[in-house]
């Protein structure tokens, strides 16, 4: 097998160890455990499920219904009543917990009426109860319930715009939150109940007001910042009206603020981590120290143009290749996050793929280095690839079937070009949500 062969394998298997570290399961299981009539959660605090009168089970996210199964298991027939909404095609089998699939990333129907019946849920539990709430990535576009007078097909709208110009899940989640009824905090407002979140976080740093839009935590954004962001990317004027109505109406103070940190409806939640990307990092870089790399986690929080991050990941593999820094061959760097594409042509394909593409375009000739860009929920970029794979052979051997590696990355359609390279990474739905893993390997 060849050096290339031997690196691709590589990095698929160093991959696929950090994804299956953090899925929903190992998860729950790693964080939650059962003892009698106590669940003790993380080490960190432990609940007597016999003092409540009745346990709820709710959530929202890509990988929530995973997570409801997980929970489950340790709970069986203590739960009175649940319902989650998950992201089309990621239903899992649960006995107690009704699973609602719905749209993501561009909310619809479905998910606003299971939204309903999870706040009906919330709305009925007494103080005397137990609620617990499963929460992942994709939760923003999966628990949606807009301020009257903003229609579903408004908040489409503003999404796809949103997603188009290249905002960051910061900016949003800041908006979607204060055009929602249950987002920043409001579900926990709408709960008289103890309130237990159980979150895998696909979010930078882990910021409790960000993940799935923070519906059970304080919301520390603003009016104000809706405002700067619309205008940041010239949509302030491009927005349906009634949601510039909204936003003013909140400048103004005649719409209630998100509930802010000190507030105290939240002394009785407890937030509570249960994965992120960092987790998957530890166990790709333990996965790749096995298999014989000097392995560095440079770092969990990369973030920008995914063109341009993948720029800096090219030099560092030639730095590797000339100097040995900042670690010897064999070398494996990782690293995570998210980064954002700016969409300017009409081609498919997502950040990993996008990433990957410029990757393969900077380490072009350069032997034994291999870089990998995937997604851990499977898709990227509306479709069905996790990311992509490339190496210093990758622009050649494109060239020599007539493709043009600029023209594809012009027009955003970094899918295409690796369809017809056959380096696509697909993974099918996964069991969890923790943002992306990127890998460089430089072998010997």
């Amino acid at each position: 097998m060849s050096t290339s062969k031997i690196s691709r394998e590589d990095a698929r298997q160093i991959y696929f160890a950090g994804l299956h570290s953090v899925e929903a399961d190992a998860c729950i299981q790693k964080c939650m455990e059962v003892k009698g009539n106590c669940i003790n959660i993380k080490g960190k605090k432990t609940y007597n499920l016999d003092k409540y009168n009745n346990i709820y089970l709710t959530g929202f996210g890509k990988v929530s219904g995973f997570m409801a199964a997980a929970v489950e298991k340790l709970l069986g027939d203590r739960i009175k009543k649940g319902i989650v909404n998950v992201r089309y095609g990621y239903t899992t089998p649960c006995k107690y917990v009704k699973l609602n699939s719905a749209g993501h990333p561009i909310p619809d129907v479905a998910g606003i009426n299971g939204t309903k019946e999870i706040v009906d849920i919330a709305k009925k539990a007494s103080e005397n109860d137990l609620v617990f709430c499963l929460i992942s990535g994709g939760g923003s576009a999966l628990f949606e319930l807009p301020y009257e007078g903003i229609s579903l097909e408004e908040i489409r709208d503003l999404t796809a715009m949103l997603l188009k110009c290249g905002a960051t899940i910061d900016e949003m989640n800041a908006i979607r939150k204060h055009l929602s009824r249950v987002k920043g905090g409001r579900f926990a407002k709408l709960c008289k109940a103890e309130i237990v979140s159980v979150i895998l976080s696909d979010v930078i740093n882990d910021p409790l007001d960000t993940i799935a839009s923070g519906a059970t935590s304080p919301d520390s954004s603003t009016f104000l910042d809706c405002e700067r962001i619309l205008n940041k990317y010239d949509l302030y004027k491009k927005i349906p009206a009634s949601i510039r109505k909204h936003v003013q109406s909140g400048l103004h103070g005649s719409i209630e603020e998100t509930p802010k940190p000190g507030d105290k409806i939240f002394a009785r939640v407890n937030n509570i981590i249960v994965g992120n990307n960092r987790t998957a990092l530890v166990a790709s870089k333990e996965k790749g120290q096995q298999l014989g790399y000097n392995t560095l986690i440079l770092s969990s929080c990369i973030k920008g143009e995914a063109k341009e991050i993948a720029k800096v990941f090219g030099a560092i593999a030639r730095e590797i290749h000339f100097s040995g820094y900042p670690v010897k061959r064999p070398a494996c760097i990782i690293a995570g996050g998210e980064s954002t594409v700016t969409v300017k042509g009409d081609g498919l394909g997502g950040r990993n793929q996008e990433f990957s593409l410029s990757a393969a375009m900077e380490i072009d000739g350069l032997a034994d280095t291999v870089i990998l860009s995937a997604g851990t929920d499977g898709t990227d970029g509306g479709t069905d690839a996790a990311g992509a794979m490339v190496d210093g052979t990758t622009i050649m051997n494109a060239k020599s079937k007539k493709l043009n590696p600029e023209k594809y990355l012009s027009n955003n359609d970094s899918f295409s070009f690796f369809k017809e390279t056959n380096e696509l990474i697909v993974t099918g739905p996964t069991k969890t949500n923790v943002m992306d893993i990127m890998l460089l390997l430089v072998n010997k």
